[in-house]
């Protein structure tokens, strides 16, 4: 795992929010995988207040899905600007490419994906490394 190169303490920010039943058990569970490794942060929204060296961001798709649940599309541009201008140089950001595949059949769903791929390529300008896994194999983009 790339973040095991880190020095500690290793810390894993989580975007998730315990919904219902299963995503309180699904957030257990990796509590629970992680808990001897890292220090959990959590939070949903404004992820630039709790960046550090050291850590795992986990992860962007759920983090844009709180913005859009919460309502928060306005704030988007300047979250992701925020978010940026405090970037720690030790950080792995976990993220999903969604828009390889059918085109949703609702609006929310394509503006989901459209406003995903935008933030994946601002963040990937900003990073040294990008790294796209396929079937548990990592194949270098930049």
């Amino acid at each position: 795992m790339l973040a095991e190169q880190f020095d500690t303490p290793r810390y894993f920010l989580a975007t998730a929010i315990p919904f219902d039943d299963e995503m309180r058990e699904r957030i257990r569970l990796h509590q629970q995988e992680r808990k001897e490794r890292f220090i959990t942060i959590e939070e949903p929204l404004a992820l630039h207040t709790k960046l550090t060296n050291n850590m795992i961001l986990d992860c962007i798709p759920m983090w844009l899905n709180n913005i859009l649940y919460y309502e928060k599309v306005q704030e988007l541009d300047n979250l992701i600007e925020l978010f940026l201008q405090n970037l720690p140089q030790n950080i792995v950001i976990v993220t999903n490419e969604i828009g390889w595949g059918v085109i949703p059949d609702n609006p929310l769903a394509r503006q989901y994906e459209i406003l995903l791929g935008k933030v994946n390529m601002r963040l990937a300008s900003y990073c040294d490394a990008v790294e796209l896994m396929v079937s548990g194999i990592p194949l270098k983009i930049k």
